[in-house]
């Protein structure tokens, strides 16, 4: 099969072209802003590009930790899929994680396709409205609501169908950089496996009504994102309790990282921050923290993850 680059001004006239040619999209990344892709067409493939050269990386990017704070009030760009993406962790952290807010402002079907990702982890949380979503193994097609998440394993196969006006989910992934794969022979539904391994993970949807349980001075929602990654990331939902700060010890992994889905707190880290409605944190590795002062609705989205091969 032979293989062809094509540098463009823009991405997505060039592809609008090449399916009016009879190519079909093969792949494209990256999701939250879109540079290249590749079609094929019998046993012809094209790269089409607006940034040559940049390519999603061999292998596993090293981590730069730092701290980041991103506060609410930044619109989000054009992605895959006509989705808004608001950039959370605009360095990174040296290409290892990319973390969205991705709205679809107006609703209705959504111009998706089956695919899936070459990832290592891939995390999604519902903040705002309703999507519907089928995933590979799962059965029928589901409605996520606030306060839910499914942990997405590596190549598993989904689509998502449709959603309500403004709806706002959170996605984080690792590598930051990686590929967007049509499938274009599984339908779905395909059917109930959910015993399934995919890369060494199992499919988790929380629901967002799940119990509370006492965590670190506050309440926490557990999810079973840790047994189902092999302890690669633990995921949950926090809020407080009353008054008493919520403090969280020095993590000895890679990620740390908090999303204010509602209300408001004080982050207690070096000089201190407010924090409010989708305002987003990461914290170093193997620095203390806390959350204190927090409003009665104050509602986190923490995660975190171990030390990556």
């Amino acid at each position: 099969m032979s293989e062809t680059e094509r540098v463009c001004s823009d991405l997505d006239a060039a592809l609008d072209e090449l399916r009016g040619a009879g190519f079909r999209l093969d792949s494209i990344y990256p999701a939250d802003d879109p540079h290249s892709a590749v079609l094929s067409r019998g046993t012809e493939t094209v790269r089409v590009t607006t940034q040559p050269g940049v390519k999603p990386p061999s292998g596993m990017p090293p981590l730069t930790p730092e701290f980041v704070l991103t506060k609410a009030g930044v619109d989000g760009g054009a992605g895959r899929a006509g989705m808004l993406y608001r950039d959370l962790i605009p360095g990174r952290l040296g290409g290892r994680y990319i973390a969205s807010l991705i709205t679809i402002p107006e609703g209705g079907p959504v111009a998706d396709w089956v695919h899936y990702h070459r990832v290592m982890l891939q995390l999604i949380a519902v903040r705002r409205g309703w999507v519907r979503v089928v995933y590979e193994g799962q059965g029928e097609p589901f409605v996520m609501r606030p306060g839910d998440l499914v942990l997405q394993p590596p190549g598993i196969r989904h689509r998502v169908l449709e959603s309500s006006p403004g709806l706002e989910v959170v996605e984080i992934s690792c590598p930051a950089l990686h590929e967007t794969f049509a499938e274009h022979e599984l339908e779905l539904p395909n059917g109930v496996d959910t015993g399934r391994s995919f890369g060494g993970q199992a499919f988790v949807h929380h629901a967002h009504d799940t119990p509370w349980s006492d965590f670190n001075g506050g309440e926490a929602q557990m999810t079973k994102v840790t047994s189902a990654t092999n302890n690669l990331a633990q995921a949950q939902f926090v809020r407080c309790a009353g008054a008493s700060p919520i403090r969280f010890a020095a993590h000895a992994g890679e990620l740390v990282f908090g999303f204010v889905l509602e209300g408001e707190a004080q982050l207690d880290y070096r000089e201190g921050f407010a924090l409010g409605p989708a305002d987003c944190f990461i914290i170093p590795p193997g620095e203390p923290w806390a959350l204190s002062g927090a409003s009665r609705d104050f509602r986190l989205l923490h995660v975190t993850t171990s030390r990556l091969a």
